[in-house]
């Protein structure tokens, strides 16, 4: 298919374009091999001769020249002609047509418009005859008349060069679009081997089970709600199954719904018109549209509004949404995968997450384990990330001592945040080829040396070694959590006034340490 709207905005055609209408007054317009115009806007079109506003506003005007074009084309397919020059009757004028020809195939012709060939009888009064049947005033007339030229034997050929050099732009272009396309779908193809089940990094148990549950789906159009903490890569999963999914040769669009407020992430989901509001200066199309026949990645959709809640149900329930600022409903295939490092189920119990909307959306639920849970994976991890440090060279490793304090560290970010520290190594280990214990983040050294605190005191009184670990874990958690006592004391599994007890009896309350450091 040619894009025919693409042509006004190519230079070397708007080049020629300006020379044919500053030569000889020629006005140049696209037609499809049926002779229909293409890339016409009446209301936007400019020509150097009025005579073509006023001819190709008319549809009888239209449906004529539609008609030479496509005798032309029938002719040119069966003869040895590279164009046509021949009468329209309609205006009385003469026009140049050339053939679009892409792979032997007729795609379309470059016409250019408004001259006399010859000088014969009285072309002039008989083209002023034709603008006057079709309404144009007298000023409008006259003007029309006297940019009309001949364009005798001399200069015909120089001419007609000109107007094929318009057609062969267009040939070229459209092969570069499509060369373009074919290399686009050819790196969506190397992409998606990147998502394959088997190129995700990760070989512990709770992967394998993730692995299983995506194979299972894979084929499935069902909407999709990924769970997991920030950092476990929610996004690495939704790609994934679309890579793998039949949709895979279509639009991932990706929105995370924390980053606009309601009205801007609206027009960014649902488009808006012209108009809509204040700074709305031209039709925009909403995400939901450019994801039609592919899949749509809502992030953090635990951070929309109710508002916002009760028209994403209706894009998944109906398929059907309205821009900002349009009466008129759009309908749309989407495939939704939804994620969130938030619990629904308790959001929906306290009245901040539409229940019908959750259970919309929790069609199958996929659990992102967090980097605590498969710790067997930091190797393999810290592999993979030094491979990618490495710029073609022979990749740091790690010491021995230092894999085993990354194990004793917690990643409450997870597997991003591993790969932030593991950027930070290769940069501070310079040219040294192996990263000792030293090199780590003193976060990661000081957990480590609290997890042995029980070894420390092994050979002191067991009340006093278990009290040491329980304020180190209470000391740590608190950190961790951001003081968040209700949280920690779930992940302890003691009530929060039990928590509060011992916060006081420790002296860990957040003034008291900070009074200390």
């Amino acid at each position: 298919m040619i894009n025919w709207d693409e042509f006004e905005h190519i230079h070397v055609i708007r080049k020629l374009k300006e020379i044919l209408n500053s030569w000889w007054n020629i006005d140049v317009v696209f037609t499809d091999e049926r002779g229909q115009l293409k890339g016409f806007n009446p209301d936007k079109s400019k020509f150097c001769n009025p005579s073509s506003e006023v001819f190709l506003n008319k549809d009888s005007a239209r449906e004529s020249l539609a008609e030479i074009v496509s005798n032309v084309i029938d002719d040119l397919r069966v003869s040895d002609n590279r164009y046509s020059v021949r009468k329209w009757d309609t205006t009385g004028y003469d026009i140049a047509i050339v053939p679009i020809v892409i792979e032997n195939d007729f795609m379309g012709c470059v016409v250019a418009l408004g001259f006399f060939k010859d000088e014969e009888g009285n072309r002039l009064n008989e083209f002023k005859e034709r603008m006057a049947v079709f309404g144009a005033n007298s000023n409008t007339l006259e003007e029309s008349a006297s940019r009309i030229k001949y364009i005798g034997d001399r200069d015909r050929n120089h001419f007609l060069d000109l107007v094929e050099l318009v057609a062969q732009e267009v040939v070229t272009l459209h092969l570069e679009i499509s060369s373009r396309e074919d290399r686009i779908k050819e790196l969506n193809k190397e992409l998606g081997s990147r998502y394959k089940y088997d190129n995700m990094i990760g070989k512990s148990k709770p992967m394998q089970n993730l692995y299983n549950l995506l194979d299972k789906i894979k084929n499935a159009d069902s909407t999709i709600l990924i769970q997991g903490e920030n950092g476990t890569g929610k996004e690495l999963i939704a790609k994934a199954i679309h890579y793998n999914s039949p949709r895979k040769d279509k639009t991932f669009v990706i929105q995370n719904c924390s980053a606009f407020n309601d009205n801007l992430l609206e027009s960014e989901l649902f488009g808006h018109m012209k108009g809509s509001f204040t700074g709305a200066v031209k039709d925009k199309k909403g995400l939901f549209q450019m994801a039609d026949k592919g899949t749509f990645f809502l992030d953090e959709i635990g951070d929309t509004s109710p508002t916002m809640q009760v028209k994403l149900l209706r894009v998944l329930q109906e398929g059907t949404f309205t821009p900002v600022g349009s009466t008129e409903i759009r309908h749309v295939d989407v495939r939704v995968i939804a994620a969130t490092n938030r619990n629904l189920k308790e959001m929906v119990e306290q009245g901040t997450f539409r229940e019908d909307l959750y259970y919309r959306l929790n069609v199958i639920n996929v659990a992102v384990p967090p980097l605590r849970d498969r710790k067997e994976d930091i190797p393999l991890l810290c592999d993979f990330f030094l491979g990618r440090s490495g710029k073609g060279g022979e990749p740091k490793q790690l010491s021995k001592r230092s894999l085993e304090k990354l194990y004793d560290y917690q990643w409450p970010g997870n597997v991003r945040e591993l790969q932030n520290e593991i950027e930070r190594l290769v940069v501070l280990a310079g040219m040294d080829q192996k990263i000792g214990p030293d090199m780590l983040s003193p976060k990661i050294l000081e957990a480590a040396s609290t997890s042995k605190v029980q070894g420390a005191r092994v050979h002191g009184k067991l009340k006093d070694a278990l009290e040491e670990l329980e304020r180190e874990m209470i000391k740590e958690g608190l950190r961790r959590t951001g003081w968040n006592k209700s949280k920690l004391a779930k992940e302890l599994g003691i009530s929060r006034a039990g928590l509060i007890m011992k916060v006081e009896k420790y002296g860990l309350d957040k003034r008291k340490m900070a009074r200390k450091s």
